[in-house]
């Protein structure tokens, strides 16, 4: 299931809810794709974190600097 019909189904869940209400099944449904967007987005994040590259402005042996 791609991101966009993902948040969709989150959405249209979240709608019926206020509304009025979700049967069992559908608490289930939700409780899972949150689960499943939540990891979605931890797992970007943490792929942008290990792309960092520390830039060190002190090089002090004179080789060459990383870029950010």
């Amino acid at each position: 299931m791609d991101i966009d019909t993902l948040v969709e189904r989150i959405n249209v869940l979240a709608r019926k809810h206020k509304n009025e209400g979700l049967t069992e099944e559908e608490l289930k449904e939700r409780a899972e794709l949150r689960e499943i967007y939540l990891n979605n987005i931890r797992r970007n994040f943490r792929q942008q974190l290990e792309s960092i590259e520390w830039v060190d402005d002190n090089d002090q042996k004179g080789g060459p600097r990383l870029k950010h």
